[in-house]
């Protein structure tokens, strides 16, 4: 393992007059064979003081000191790590612990951590791993224990559920039975942790797959957190759709399967669309006895579902058009130039709008074939280009001042501008500026701009 680390972290090692550690994920996946982990977790028995001071001396640019926790964060020029004391926590209330205290002991440092496969230390001068709860053994059979009873790591920190589930998806590792029953009893800790946390660790999940290249991780990852019961205290309004049918000559699954199973079948774009892309069916069914315009109503649920968990505003919006359209022309038979249209207005999230409508078809009843509305969408898209016809106001052959030159007054310039765009696209007017400026005047004088 030695090989693998940044050279100037055996440097500090060499300064250090105490034993510096490499602690978690990278001594977990370099054992595991799960690829160069490069999150860079150190520890020490020493204090925080101490350990800035050599730090500083060997030219790491310090980043920030958390005395109450003995945590340092710093920087080597390319790489950044995160530095805490050897300690114990005690737990009151709450997921934060009421008592931090200092120690030498490297089983009662190894002891405060949630999981075994992440409490083996590799000694940075001496070269080895130093295993105090006899942890590789698990890396190598690529199981989850508890460090100590599960109820109560479980029951220090509600973060450490979420965490389960992540770190189960992300090495392909499975939980013992002791450690679900642990979470189980524990989920409604969930509900004492900031909702920002707990989004950064369900974005963690629905993109497990990529950490370590393995197939069908978010899957494993979702199906995990619904087993515990922790899914259902975060995505309420998705569980409602658990043990509810739908149509057997379409689906296989209900309605929460079949959305779980949509995720497995995204692409990495479009998972949190996927994830909640028929939030809305449990609504409608409840209210009015059927799906009809789920979409709809889906898209006023997760416009919701992701206000509260604090998810960024333009991954929110992207999220909401895809659910609001990812059943539009499901059948295939809406008229061309409606596609063309609909094409047109979503352009900047065509291939996310097809993502979502392959995973929809794949998830229904596991078919990896190419969704017939794929085909056909692509088919409008691709003849839309080869005809040469904007798809955006940028490669219209006019501009606004132009129009305005013309004579229409500047607040009428965009609304005209968007319909010359829209007859050009549906093949009724040629991107040919004389032909844009005599069409766009008569729309003026006409005054009927939709």
């Amino acid at each position: 393992m030695k090989l693998i680390l940044p050279e100037k972290l055996n440097t500090l090692a060499k300064a250090c007059p105490f034993k510096l550690y490499i602690v978690g994920g990278v001594c977990r996946d370099y054992i595991a064979g799960l690829g160069n982990n490069k999150d860079y977790d150190l520890c020490a028995p020493t204090t925080a003081e101490q350990f800035v001071s050599v730090a500083e001396s060997c030219n790491f640019k310090v980043k920030s000191v958390y005395a109450n926790t003995g945590t340092v964060k710093l920087f080597d020029g390319e790489n950044d790590y995160e530095f805490a004391c050897f300690r114990t926590d005690e737990y009151v209330r709450g997921h934060s612990p009421e008592k931090i205290i200092l120690t030498n002991d490297v089983k009662k440092d190894a002891l405060r951590r949630d999981f075994k496969c992440n409490a083996v230390y590799y000694d940075v001068l001496e070269g080895q791993f130093v295993d105090p709860l006899n942890a590789i053994g698990d890396i190598k059979n690529k199981v989850i224990n508890c460090v100590r009873d599960s109820d109560k790591v479980f029951s220090e920190d509600g973060l450490r559920l979420m965490r389960l589930c992540r770190l189960s998806a992300q090495t392909g590792f499975t939980p013992t039975d002791e450690c679900i029953l642990g979470a189980k009893q524990n989920a409604e800790k969930i509900d004492e942790i900031a909702l920002e946390r707990i989004w950064a660790e369900l974005n963690a999940i629905l993109h497990s797959d990529k950490k370590n290249a393995i197939t069908g991780a978010q899957y494993r990852g979702l199906k995990l957190l619904h087993e515990i019961g922790v899914l259902k205290r975060i995505l309420p309004e998705l569980c409602l759709g658990e043990n509810m049918p739908q149509r057997a000559d379409f689906h296989n699954y209900d309605v929460l399967e079949h959305s779980l199973k949509c995720v497995l079948y995204a692409a990495d774009e479009v998972r949190l669309a996927a994830l909640l892309h028929d939030v809305g069916k449990p609504y409608c069914k409840i209210k009015y006895g059927n799906f009809y315009n789920h979409e709809r109503e889906g898209e006023k649920i997760a416009a919701d579902i992701c206000k509260r968990l604090r998810v960024g505003k333009a991954l929110t919006e992207r999220t909401c058009r895809l659910i609001r359209l990812h059943m539009y022309d499901l059948n295939g038979v809406t008229g061309v130039n409606k596609v063309r249209r609909v094409i047109l207005e979503n352009v900047d999230i065509f291939n996310e709008l097809l993502q979502i409508k392959q995973a929809d078809f794949s998830a229904c009843k596991d078919d990896l074939r190419v969704a017939p509305c794929v085909t056909r969408w692509q088919k409008i898209y691709d003849d839309m280009k080869n005809s040469g016809v904007p798809l955006s106001l940028k490669q219209l052959n006019i501009k606004g001042d132009e129009l305005i030159d013309s004579g229409i007054l500047p607040d009428k310039v965009g609304k005209i501008l968007k319909k010359l765009l829209y007859e050009c696209a549906l093949g009724q007017l040629k991107n040919i500026k004389e032909k844009l400026i005599i069409r766009a005047l008569k729309i003026y004088e006409g005054g009927v701009y939709d």
